[in-house]
This record gives C-alpha cells, structure tokens and sequence, in this order.
C-alpha cells in the first residue's frame, strides 16, 4: 500500500507538472508552494520539472536597500511583456520575525500585473538564509522554467556586501546602485561589486550619477577583467522606465557572451557542470528498488533503451539522481560489466550545456572517449562517455539537455 501511494504521488506531481505547463497557474503556483515548502512532493515534483527545466535565462537584482530593486525588477518585467516574453518573478523578502514569513514588501511594491497570465510572481521568505537568496530560491525557478517562463527575475532581500548567493542562482547578475552612497561603493567592492556582471545606476535623475558612475569604472579600473567580460555601467530611473531597455539588452548581451564561452554560475555548477546522476548497475530493478523506497526514495521514470540493451530506473536524491540499470540481455555493456564487476557503481554522470562544444573539446584536448559520438538516450537526454583511463578510474558520462543542439 506504501508503494503504492508513492507511485500515485509521482503520478500526481507528473499531472501537476503537465497541467501548469499547459498554462494552468494555479497548477503552478501549486508546485511553487510544495517545492518552497519542502513538502513530502518535492522530490517528485523537481523530478518532473527535471525534463524541462534548464531554457529560461535567470537575472539576479541585488543591492543595498532603497536602491529601488522592485521597481525596476516590475519594469524589466514590462518590458519583458512588450517583448511578447513570459516571465517568472522570485522576490525574496526578509521573514517577518513573528511569524516567519515573508513580509510581502515586492508583492505590494509589484501591482499591475492583475489577470496577466504571463507575469507570476513569487514572494518568498528568506527564512534566515544567508546571501539575499531564500534556500529554495532555485528550485522554485526550475518550476517556473518548466512551466515555460522564458526570463526569470531573482529580487534579492538588499541586506549588502554579502549578497553574493545570487550568482549561485542566477545566469546574470545585475547590482543596482543609487547616487549619494557616499563611500558604500567602496565597501561593497569586496563582496558584491565582485560578481555582478551589469552595474545599473537608478534615480540617476537625481545628483550624483555621475560621481557613482566614476566610482565603479575606477574601481573596474583597479582589478582584471572577469574571462574577458567587462560589467557595463547602465543609468536608469525605474520611477519612468528610462534605461530599462538599455539595462536588458546589456543581461542579453553578458548572457549571450557567457553562453559562447560555455560559461554559466548557477547553484551546484561549476563552469556549466552539475552532477546530474549515479548510474548503478544491478541484476533487477524490481530486486533492488525495494531498498531505495525504504530510504524513502521513489521511482519516477522507467524507460528502455533499446540500443543500449538496458532498462532503467530513476529515483530522485536531492538536486540529483540514482539510475538503476537492468540489462535486457547478458551482450551488453551492462550485463557484462555486471559479468565481470557484479552489482555496484557504473559511472558518474555530470550535465553541461553545450554538450557538442564539449565533445569537440575533449576530443581536441586527446581525452580518451568511449564515445565515437553524441548520442540520446533515456528521456531523450543526449550523452556522451569518457574512459575512466582519462578520469582516474571512474566512467564518466556527459549528459546534456534533451534536444539539446539537435536539429
């Protein structure tokens, strides 16, 4: 019966997840409040959104407070609109220190959006969390990529120099800045100023644009230049809209820039890099699941991959997964890995974006492959393997997103 009521969970997040892809908002916000809460369904339903998450580009909003961050977050989002864009916004508010929820600030702040179905936004408490970026932050944005969001938002809490968990979360990192911050500037050179890949200075209607402008091209001045990448400064008033198309072009343009450089600071990569999975070899799926649900783990996709010769099983383990591989015949790869080793670890899969341009690299480097090419295999993900000769010992394989550099 346990079992059961596992798998009609599973079957549940997947109708969740169809239901908001489809445009349903209730359906996400629905899967919003269960992976924000940490629900029993989280795993489930991040495991269903795995599939489609990964297309939207995330722009971090940081900087110090009264910088006007919601204001000019609601306008990017306008923006975005009369692009013809969907857009996805996570405004993380400082908990309120009775209840611990959010206090709701960028909610109220963002008004307008009323009956606009491709505007969602999001309040999120910060729940103590370090960095200006609530814990959860990250998985709320691969719901709302699955659900199709093509932009999303992070509006960090504002509390300084140490916001910098938004580069963790986000593909471009925009720092707001306003005149008459004095020597803040200066202060905030060794945690933020760091990190961010666009510099907006608001209210630059107001005195003092200039001097703040100066400040943060002297400072550029001092250090080197991030890969080649250099933070432009872009002056707006988020009172009127002015400069907002000035601001995105410039995240298009660092975007674009990180995207051919096969760069990308998201939470848990590394250089585009994430542990997508462990693949273990076993003699029966139905044998060696029972295990995997007595921690508490569930099958949520069970595929067959004919050319491969295996059968395989998914179960979700926080940000990654467990792949069970069954052999459909003792000739291959599998079951004569399981001839000679017996039951046990496979290979370790990592993810990349660009799986293409990763090939021609390592193939150009004279890494040993185990692959002769790209090719797709459970839930249309593309692969590729690198001999444990080239890895210190382990198989790895290279997985990219399905479809992804297809035709």
């Amino acid at each position: 019966m346990e079992a059961e009521a596992k798998q009609n969970g599973v079957e549940t997040a997947r109708a969740l997840v169809e239901r908001m892809r489809a445009g349903d908002v209730r359906a996400l916000a629905r899967a919003v409040s269960l992976v924000e809460d940490g629900a029993g369904a989280r795993a489930e339903v991040l495991a269903a959104c795995r599939a489609y998450a990964g297309g939207a580009l995330r722009v971090g909003v940081t900087g110090p407070p009264g910088a006007g961050k919601s204001t000019l977050v609601d306008q990017m989002a306008r923006w975005l609109r009369g692009q013809g864009q969907t857009v996805g916004v996570v405004a993380v508010d400082p908990s309120s220190p009775y209840t611990g929820g959010a206090l709701l600030g960028d909610r109220i702040r963002m008004q307008g959006f009323e009956g606009d179905a491709g505007v969602f936004i999001r309040s999120m408490a910060s729940r103590g969390a370090m960095g200006g970026v609530a814990k959860a932050a990250a998985d709320v944005c691969s719901v709302m990529e699955a659900a199709g969001r093509g932009t999303i938002l992070i509006e960090t809490v504002g509390v300084g120099q140490d916001e910098v968990e938004v580069v963790g979360v986000a593909d471009v990192t925009v720092l707001v800045l306003v005149p008459g911050m004095g020597d803040e500037v200066q202060s905030l050179k060794a945690g933020v100023m760091e990190v961010a890949d666009v510099f907006v200075v608001n209210k630059s209607d107001a005195g003092g644009a200039e001097r703040v402008e100066a400040e943060i091209l002297a400072m550029q001045g001092l250090g080197v230049a991030r890969e080649g990448w250099v933070p432009p400064v872009v002056r707006t008033v988020a009172t009127s809209g002015e400069g907002v198309a000035e601001l995105m072009m410039a995240v298009r343009r660092c975007a674009e820039w990180k995207k051919e450089h096969g760069l990308r600071a998201r939470l848990g990569m590394s250089g585009g890099l994430r542990l997508d999975h462990l693949g273990v070899a076993v003699k029966s799926i139905a044998a060696a699941r029972g295990f995997y649900e007595a921690l508490g783990m569930s099958v949520t996709h069970e595929e067959t991959v004919e050319h491969e010769k295996v059968r395989t099983a998914m179960l979700p383990l926080g940000e990654s997964r467990v792949e069970l591989l069954e052999p459909t015949e003792e000739e291959s790869v599998i079951g004569r890995f399981l001839a000679k080793r017996g039951e046990g670890l496979h290979h370790i899969a990592v993810q990349v974006e660009g799986i293409d341009a990763m090939f021609e690299r390592l193939t150009a480097q004279g890494v040993r492959l185990a692959s002769d090419s790209v090719r797709v295999g459970a839930g249309g993900h593309r692969y590729f393997f690198v001999h444990p000769s080239s890895t210190g010992g382990v198989l790895l394989e290279i997985v990219g997103d399905a479809g992804e550099g297809g035709a």
